[in-house]
């Protein structure tokens, strides 16, 4: 290939500024290196295409770890939220999650000043059309209209925009969400680098003027008082409730206007040839699958306190619009609503990200990262994630240090990269709490003990975020301390029984700061179970810091079957842990690898 003359340079090119985008860009700009951000459309910066929203379940989870390492999605939803709510709160710590509704223009405009005030972060509106690679290293990119700009690294962050199409019953155009153009351009790049293209869908609910609402007609959803912030470095004194979201429900109606029209539904007439999400159903898959449920939950959500838009959350359809409208007229409280913005699905083009190493980088390209939707998975949370992950591993790349590589006994985020890289996804992946093996280890209350050492090491958390870490542990340690010398440790393991219950029963208990009685409360009530999973977290390292040879030869290695060799050549697994996870390597295939492993002079199979 012929050496480009490049018109201007920078270390890093992150391509989308959504939000794996913002994250990668600032993660890599922050920790010391130039970087250009390259968006399709300026104004869609950071924007929410879908539900108005951060967090949820196993999704608090992510935001809480990014924070931890030091992204920004958590400052930037605590700064612009207009209700907050803990999920879960009847089940144990290991499942609660924080999920708060944002105003989405706000969302944008924090995000963007984010970036704008990021020193060595430059921001610009065009479209990539190719990313040039000498000798498997990235050297630069090129826009749709002949920019050249040289880089040594490259993150692809390009959503759902990839030939997006747009599809709402029989009429579809290509475009990419709200409105906005597709990225028609990389896909053929990207396939001539060698990468596997995948078609996922996804969709979105109608948006509803909210003057024309019946909320008498549903029930109102109010936030947590007192609230807990996502970032381990909001003050959540100041944070209050400005919003109320409400609940209805399908009806019988709804189902039978449905079913009658099942035939003009783009996914059961041929038009969507996508994967769409097995877990974010459309409100027609959901009648499909789900006959004996009579009614399904409707989540009405503000998009905003100075606008009149209304999220239909769980309405998530690409039914043609006169049949839109039947359906949401059959709803509680929305019989005489008007539609805004039609529901519709999305098609786009995204990567089979089992080319990718643990870091998120291409395997066969250095200096090329991917992260978010074009990875396969869904969700802002899980996207913003990936960016950090990405960025970071990029820039530690750039600086000639080793990548930070987050395991599934590390955190969320370990969970999330290693079902891509090691188990691949079908479907447009979605995170949640069931998937993490150790998630009472996990909680997102201690997201800021267990990554943001990690985080500082990287270069990436600040100083002020690892006080503040070593504070909460310290202040932890000597609340568990306090009970054992008052001897209220046995007492304090009944369900009846509190840090503050305990206070005032023994006035002689220091108090300390709501955060840490609750660190001191699970470590408490949950030590035997937590013992349980350290053990089980033990044997799992062992395994996973056992190397595999880069240069094995697993097509010739006897005694591994057929598949298994396939496998593991293709996957080039970093260690014996990751191989036992990839799809068709059985455990005596792992047997047969360990016993290999042993002859070279290592001893996985032996206890510590």
């Amino acid at each position: 290939m012929r050496t480009m003359q490049y018109n201007e340079y920078y270390d890093a090119v992150v391509i989308g500024a959504g939000h794996a985008g913002c994250e990668a860009a600032l993660a890599c700009a922050r920790m010391g290196h130039s970087t250009l951000l390259v968006t399709l459309n300026l104004d869609s910066l950071a924007m929410m295409p879908c539900n108005p929203s951060i967090g949820g379940t196993a999704k608090g989870h992510l935001v809480r770890e990014l924070d931890a390492l030091g992204g920004e999605m958590g400052r930037a939803i605590d700064d612009v939220f207009i209700q907050s709510r803990m999920l879960n709160t009847g089940k144990g710590p290991a499942v609660h999650s924080l999920r708060a509704q944002a105003d989405k223009k706000e969302y944008q405009k924090r995000m963007r000043r984010a970036v704008d005030d990021c020193e060595k972060l430059d921001l610009r509106q065009a479209e990539i059309r190719q990313i040039f690679v000498e000798n498997g290293r990235v050297t630069g990119v090129e826009t749709t209209t002949g920019s050249l700009v040289g880089c040594r690294a490259a993150i692809v962050c390009t959503g759902v925009y990839l030939k997006s199409r747009i599809i709402i019953g029989e009429c579809s155009w290509n475009g990419g969400p709200q409105g906005l153009l597709a990225a028609n351009a990389l896909t053929q790049n990207l396939m001539d680098l060698g990468f596997a293209i995948r078609r996922f869908k996804t969709g979105t609910p109608a948006r509803i003027d909210g003057r024309t609402i019946d909320f008498s007609r549903m029930e109102p959803q109010d936030g947590d008082d007192p609230i807990v912030p996502f970032s381990f470095l909001t003050d959540p004194s100041g944070l209050k409730n400005r919003a109320r979201c409400y609940l209805t429900y399908t009806t019988p109606e709804t189902h039978k206007v449905i079913m009658d029209n099942l035939h003009r539904a783009p996914m059961y007439s041929g038009t969507i040839h996508g994967t769409g999400a097995r877990y974010c159903p459309s409100i027609e898959d959901k009648v499909v699958r789900f006959k004996d449920k009579e009614r399904h939950p409707i989540f009405m959500e503000p998009e905003g306190l100075n606008t009149n838009e209304w999220y239909a959350q769980g309405m998530s359809t690409s039914m043609p619009e006169e049949i839109q409208r039947a359906i949401y007229a059959t709803v509680p409280g929305l019989e005489h609503a008007k539609i805004l913005r039609l529901a519709y699905a999305i098609e786009y083009d995204c990567i089979d990200p089992q080319q990718l190493n643990l870091s998120f980088r291409a395997r066969e390209i250095e200096g090329l990262y991917f992260a978010g939707q074009i990875n396969g998975t869904s969700g802002y949370e899980e996207a913003a994630a990936q960016g950090l992950y990405a960025g970071m591993n990029a820039a530690l790349w750039l600086s000639g240090r080793e990548p930070m590589i987050l395991t599934r006994a590390d955190a969320y985020i370990g969970v999330l990269v290693d079902d891509l890289v090691t188990k691949g996804t079908d479907e447009p992946y979605r995170m949640m709490t069931s998937r993490a093996e150790y998630r009472l280890l996990l909680r997102q209350d201690n997201a800021d003990l267990r990554l943001t050492r990690l985080g500082y090491e990287a270069g990436l958390a600040s100083q002020e975020r690892l006080r503040r870490m070593e504070q909460k542990r310290d202040q932890t340690a000597a609340a568990i301390d306090a009970l054992k010398k008052l001897h209220l440790v046995e007492k304090l393991r009944r369900t009846e029984e509190s840090f503050d219950s305990l206070r005032a029963q023994k006035p002689e208990l220091n108090d300390f700061p709501p955060e840490i009685k609750q660190q001191a409360e699970i470590e408490v009530k949950y030590e035997g179970y937590i013992s349980r999973q350290l053990a089980e977290e033990k044997k799992f390292r062992r395994m996973e810091n056992v190397p595999l040879p880069a240069d094995a030869d697993y097509l010739n290695m006897s005694g591994l079957r057929i598949e298994a060799r396939q496998k593991l050549d293709k996957q080039r697994p970093a260690s014996l842990g990751q191989a036992s996870r990839i799809p068709g390597v059985s455990p005596g295939d792992i047997t047969v690898l360990m016993i290999w492993l042993k002859s070279l002079g290592c001893r996985p199979e032996e206890d510590e």
